[in-house]
């Protein structure tokens, strides 16, 4: 009897556990914290790399572009811009000196034609909005 007693408490202390673990599994979580959170204006220019605009005259002017992946759609998989329909974010290199790739360097432009404009020297982690360009 005292077996079957204590095998119950085991069983109870057991079911609480996994309710307790689901319950954090299921529940409300806060939202991911906002990654495109800095907002670069023409007058802070300085802080992103000199290369930024030479791309982003290369995007004002339509090309030619340097890199065979520049212009190709941004799929924002990891949602760190803004929601928009597939197809709204495109992508731009910017050259990294000494980089014998295309480095981590991107410009995302987004609308045809680009009315907004995200930076990331991350290969998307973080991005700057860059306001007044081009």
């Amino acid at each position: 009897m005292a077996m079957q007693r204590g095998s119950k408490c085991v069983m109870v202390v057991l079911v609480l556990i996994a309710a307790i673990r689901l319950a954090n599994l299921l529940g409300p979580h806060p939202a991911p914290a906002n990654t495109h959170a800095t907002v670069t204006t023409p007058g802070e220019s300085a802080a992103l790399p000199a290369e930024v605009g030479q791309t982003l005259r290369l995007i004002a002017a339509g090309g030619p572009f340097p890199y065979d992946r520049d212009g190709v759609v941004f799929g924002n998989f990891e949602h760190r811009l803004p929601e928009q329909a597939r197809g709204y974010y495109h992508e731009y290199t910017v050259p990294t000196p000494g980089a014998h790739n295309r480095g981590t360097r991107r410009i995302i432009a987004g609308g045809r034609p680009p009315v907004v404009f995200w930076y990331t020297g991350d290969h998307y982690e973080t991005f700057q909005r860059i306001e007044g360009s081009p």
